[in-house]
């Protein structure tokens, strides 16, 4: 861009434009420029990642079923001071609106998911709610507060209507609560939840040791493979590489059941220990359908991802630096814990943090080869997701997991710093 200098001492550009103008112009068009240019991958990572997650989080909160099907008994029941029974009016409200859903095909179902709404808070709700919507298209004139009582003996509770009025609300967290095995009695009040139904918690604590001792061995177990590749002549590390990247070239789903071959209990590891002797015949280790699969298959399949960035990051370290440590009077375990190791903690925080966030989400290796005893937090919220239809409370399940997931990502930050982190 040409400048001239005018009589009053300003520069210009050539088109007189005063020249701060026009660099600041020709700056908003690169930036408009560059938008552009990244505009695709924008549309794409908003479509395929932060569209989802936001439907995911709406999922969790959102309970429309009761509150569209029975807004009018809802308004009535937020006036009952919940100690007797309701007045007659919301008896005769609720007869109302069921028998106005039932009578057309198109609403019929709208009972249905509102049974399945207040199912999840109380068992038995559906199967209430559907003989109730069956048994009132024949009552006609009041009083239905006994005919609703003579339907089911459970109408004559004060205890079901709270549980009704609960449901009544557009957005919940209850979902959020269920996923902390903590529900709300009939009252409102926040309290745990049965002992047998409290498994999620239990479920996260399995996930979070588990990704946490997947995490470990994967360091044990790269970190010499890494340092030997990153000292070895690079024809030979070249070519013990291929080896290390050959997993990601397999099925993820042939390496699983490669496993189940290999630690059932006549497979090839449990066979191989018995002819040497370690194990008698009749007293095969049980490796598979349990814990100690999940963590052995999870430990390979994800060994590739502790690898890589560790050797990116020792690949860049002179070898100098070792050789000036032992000259100057340390001996190899000094020089190493000393010199060594410190330029190596930028790839065993960012292999670490990538292979936990992946063990945190397994799903495909802990069904294959978990069994019940090695199930993690994935596998219930796709049972959720597939056969109890509970979408809101795997959402739930979910957002806490990537609430969880963020922190880890927050602490690496606060720690390592992502600025440091080296993925190869």
């Amino acid at each position: 861009m040409a400048a001239i200098t005018e009589n009053d001492g300003m520069m210009r550009a050539a088109d007189g434009t005063p020249l701060k103008q026009a660099l600041a112009r020709a700056t908003r068009m690169n930036k408009a420029r560059a938008f552009l240019l990244t505009t695709p991958l924008l549309a794409f990572i908003l479509v395929t990642f932060i569209l989802p997650i936001g439907l995911m989080l709406f999922r969790s909160i959102d309970t429309p079923e009761v509150s569209a099907a029975f807004p009018k008994t809802l308004a009535i029941l937020q006036e009952w001071d919940g100690n007797d029974l309701p007045g007659e009016d919301a008896y005769a409200s609720f007869a109302s609106e069921m028998q106005e859903l039932a009578s057309d095909r198109d609403t019929r179902s709208m009972i249905s998911r509102a049974g399945t709404r207040l199912n999840y808070i109380q068992s038995g709700f559906r199967s209430l709610m559907n003989k109730t919507s069956r048994r009132i298209q024949r009552v006609e004139e009041p009083p239905f507060k006994e005919a609703f009582i003579k339907i089911d003996k459970r109408w004559g509770e004060a205890d079901t209507w709270k549980t009704i009025r609960q449901a009544g609300s557009r957005y919940s967290t209850r979902a959020y609560l269920n996923a902390l095995d903590l529900t709300t009695s009939p009252d409102g009040e926040i309290v745990a939840q049965p002992e047998i139904k409290q498994i999620y918690v239990t479920l996260f604590e399995r996930t979070i040791w588990v990704s946490i001792g997947v995490t470990v061995a994967c360091i044990a177990l790269a970190y010499p493979i890494s340092y030997l590749l990153a000292t070895l002549p690079s024809g030979t590390s070249n070519l013990l590489m291929i080896f290390v990247l050959l997993p990601f070239w397999t099925s993820l789903l042939v390496r699983t059941t490669s496993w189940i071959v290999l630690l059932q209990t006549n497979g090839v590891i449990n066979d191989i220990l018995v002819w040497i002797g370690i194990v008698g015949d009749d007293s095969r280790i049980q490796m598979i359908y349990n814990m100690t699969g999940t963590f052995i298959a999870m430990t390979h399949i994800l060994l590739p991802f502790m690898v890589l960035p560790l050797y990116s990051v020792m690949k860049t370290i002179p070898r100098d630096h070792m050789r000036a440590a032992r000259s100057l009077g340390a001996n190899p375990m000094i020089a190493f814990m000393r010199i060594y190791l410190p330029q190596t903690v930028a790839g065993v925080g960012a292999g670490s943090i990538l292979v936990f966030i992946l063990a945190i989400g397994y799903y495909i290796t802990p069904a294959l080869v978990g069994g019940q005893d090695g199930q993690l937090i994935s596998n219930i919220i796709e049972y959720h997701m597939k056969k109890s239809l509970n979408w809101g409370l795997a959402a739930a399940l979910g957002g806490i997991l990537l609430a969880g997931v963020l922190a880890l990502y927050w602490l690496y930050n606060r720690i390592v710093g992502i600025s440091n982190m080296k993925l190869g």
